[in-house]
């Protein structure tokens, strides 16, 4: 059951947080190609205050405050709090990322028969040449687990594991900023809002992606423990000092390989919808509200901030007064 709720857990958050929205089924003979990639320029500036950029949306008379995050951070990562906290005292709502999940109870056989299919008494390294072996194991003890540890038999479930050991290792998260932030709205009384969706069906579809998709995303996933945490780190700090365009550079890596997982396009188009749907039902409300959204589904063509502008509300930058 461990390895069932850390699969769990792992798809569910690599697939609202890293889906592009056109996903396909390829053979990939390479990492597939980022339909999130493309990003509306002029929303891709640098904050003129001091602390991480936020976006406005706005009707005649309501506004609401988007803090775009990163995808990936440190654990409890400082940052300049003041501009946020001006946003947060006497808004509406605090609508956050959708990170409740739950697995429906009628989900949970599915979920374990599809878990079973991935289980494997075999150490996942034993079935791999020679130099990939090597190549995992080296990872493997980076992150400082035994090889009994990867007790499946598909690459992209040994990817997901493996991933998840590297960034526990590395004290790094998906959840900061946004726990802290839930934190900070209930301690004044800020209603929070946040989407949650069932993922018992996401298992089965890591258990139906095929081997060379997973192996892909393998080989993704070893390149980021190989190159170790620089890079989010350095991200992390042009998100704290405004920079947008260093916050991008570490958006997303072997994340996108899930895309070709079955009803990945579907469930990703359904989340932007959602969260799109979410900041337009809080300008119904007269006064400000706030939102915090992934900084590239946030700025990318066909992302939130696109949905809402092709809605007919205003769309300022935090370059602008």
């Amino acid at each position: 059951m461990r390895v069932l709720n850390r699969l769990l857990a792992m798809a569910a958050v690599l697939v609202l947080g890293a889906l592009p929205a056109a996903a396909q089924e390829p053979a990939m003979q390479s990492a597939p190609a980022d339909p999130d990639a493309a990003l509306v320029d002029e929303l891709v500036v640098v904050a003129r205050y001091g602390g991480p950029a936020m976006w406005r949306v706005m009707d005649a008379d309501t506004t609401v405050w988007v803090l775009g995050v990163p995808s990936l951070a440190p654990k409890h990562m400082q940052w300049e709090q003041d501009h946020f906290l001006k946003r947060l005292e006497g808004a509406n709502a605090v609508i956050l990322p959708a990170r409740g999940l739950r697995v429906r109870l009628a989900g949970a056989p599915s979920a374990m028969f599809n878990y079973l299919r991935l289980k494997s008494s075999t150490p996942f390294e034993e079935r791999l040449a020679p130099a990939e072996r090597a190549r995992f194991a080296a990872a493997r003890e980076k992150v400082g687990e035994e090889p009994k540890h990867y007790g499946t038999n598909h690459p992209l479930a040994a990817a997901l594991i493996l991933t998840n050991d590297y960034r526990e290792k590395n004290q790094l998260t998906d959840q900061d900023p946004a726990k802290l932030i839930r934190l900070l709205a209930q301690q004044r009384h800020v209603p929070v809002e946040a989407k949650t969706y069932d993922l018992g069906p996401l298992l089965g579809s890591v258990a139906k992606v095929s081997r060379q998709a997973g192996d892909v995303c393998l080989q993704e996933v070893l390149a980021e423990v190989e190159a170790g945490p620089g890079g989010v780190l350095a991200a992390a700090k042009a998100w704290a000092n405004g920079d947008v365009v260093g916050a991008l550079a570490q958006e997303r890596t072997y994340e996108r390989c899930l895309s070709v997982a079955p009803g990945a396009a579907a469930f990703d188009a359904k989340t932007k919808a959602d969260e799109a749907q979410l900041i337009a039902d809080a300008l119904k409300k007269p006064g400000h509200a706030v939102a915090v959204v992934q900084l590239r589904p946030l700025l990318s063509q066909g992302g939130i901030l696109d949905r809402l502008r092709a809605q007919g509300f205003t769309v300022k930058t935090p370059g602008e007064d």
